[in-house]
């Protein structure tokens, strides 16, 4: 079993509560992957070493999303090492990266690193608004972007030659789930915070989509531009429209918003958080003390709702392993897991580490080819392919099942809510 280090030791937390969980088929336009064509020959000897890095938040505003995503990442990696000896591909050391965000451009530098690296995927980012800064960049240098968590709906037509994949459903089904929570938990006059980048811009065009569709009324819509360190304009303006509930569609910005919504006496059951802020803030030292959360709900792409809690305690076992302190939050480590055991698999399917040859096989690994053997381990799957056989790869994210354009078809959004710990939890 190969050991993976870290060029950093990093202290990481945050997440929250459900009440309900959906999956949407999801239909792509032009653009994204391009599906597998057969199945690899059987018994054919493999000689395999995949190099991938991963460009994932390690700063900036969606910092609590690097732990668990990189946990999510190193344990795959260790999974597929563990089964070298039978199925003739190792994961070689991990080059690992930080993202940061559309403020302090630490992807920039990253970006060019896994390119000189010669990695055949780099796994991530989490923001949208950030992979859409190095995505062309990558697919010039012909490697595979494969984000655990971008939902931008601008992805699934963009130009990519079929090197980008995501793990993550787009922010239709967000949306979607988001606006129908609101509106089946009784509110009418709904106001919204987002944030004014593709991200934020997407998701709540989506969530007063299905809002407004279910007799709802948006009486108050306010934005902000990431770098923004004063909200009192907008909070003042939601404040004034009298809402039932106030939807606030942030990152990091939650730490200011959030308390200075409570401070000035709005109920925190009537606030909704999205994946982008949705954090267990009474495990967080930067959440002031006495501004209570119980009540509020969020959603977030999740797996199915009986996920096994023994994976939790598997990456806790890794990232801990690593010397860092026990994660307070899995938000996007099924997704990033289940990344780079398709990433593996597609390896295996086109006895290849060549970028193209590998994404030539994602869609068919995860069953997008729709004749494959279901199998849910990657050494189960493994055993198929190498039987000369079509693996279909369900993961702890989901069936994942990609279309054409790198988008699974097939993913869950949990529901959760905070209790008087600030702590969240999924409750259906």
């Amino acid at each position: 079993m190969s050991v993976f280090t870290r060029s950093r030791k990093s202290a990481f937390a945050g997440v929250v509560a459900l009440a309900g969980a959906s999956a949407l088929v999801l239909a792509g336009c032009a653009g994204g992957g391009s599906g597998g064509e057969t199945s690899a020959p059987p018994t054919e000897e493999r000689d395999l070493t995949l190099k991938i890095g991963t460009i994932l938040p390690q700063t900036g505003n969606l910092s609590f999303l690097g732990p668990p995503e990189e946990a999510g990442v190193g344990l795959a990696a260790q999974h597929v090492n563990d089964s070298a000896a039978d199925t003739g591909l190792t994961i070689d050391d991990i080059v690992w990266g930080d993202s940061g965000d559309t403020d302090n451009k630490a992807y920039a530098t990253t970006i060019q690193t896994l390119i000189s690296e010669g990695v055949t995927a780099a796994i991530g980012a989490a923001s949208s608004g950030v992979t859409k800064l190095f995505l062309d960049d990558a697919v010039a240098a012909g490697i595979i972007v494969f984000s655990p968590a971008n939902t931008s709906l601008d992805f699934t037509s963009w130009d990519d030659d079929g090197l980008y994949w995501r793990t993550a459903p787009s922010d239709t089904l967000q949306g979607e789930v988001l606006g129908n929570l609101v509106a089946e938990d009784g509110h009418e006059n709904v106001a919204v915070l987002y944030l004014n980048d593709s991200y934020g811009t997407g998701l709540n065009e989506v969530f007063q989509e299905t809002f407004t569709g279910a007799g709802g009324t948006i009486v108050e819509e306010q934005s902000y531009n990431t770098g923004d360190t004063s909200f009192d304009a907008q909070i003042s303006a939601l404040m004034a429209s009298n809402p039932d509930a106030i939807v606030l569609i942030t990152f990091d910005e939650i730490y200011t918003i959030g308390p200075a919504l409570l401070a000035a006496g709005y109920p925190a059951d009537q606030l909704y958080l999205v994946d982008g802020n949705l954090k267990n803030f009474g495990a967080d030292e930067k959440w002031p003390a006495g501004s209570s959360m119980e009540g509020a709900k969020g959603t977030t792409p999740a797996g199915p709702l009986e996920a096994d809690a023994g994976f939790q305690d598997e990456l806790n076992e890794w990232w801990t392993g690593e010397g860092n302190p026990e994660l307070t939050d899995f938000s996007y480590a099924n997704e990033s897991y289940d990344a780079v055991i398709l990433l593996a698999l597609a390896s295996l399917a086109a006895n290849s580490t060549d970028a193209a040859d590998v994404a030539g096989k994602l869609q068919e690994v995860s069953g997008g080819s729709g004749d494959g053997e279901k199998c849910d381990t990657y050494a189960a799957c493994a055993e198929i392919i190498l039987g000369g056989g079509v693996a279909d790869y369900d993961g702890h994210s989901g069936p994942v099942t990609f279309d054409e354009n790198g988008d699974p078809t097939e993913a869950t959004i949990g529901v959760f809510q905070y209790g008087p710990d600030n702590l969240n939890t999924r409750i259906g």
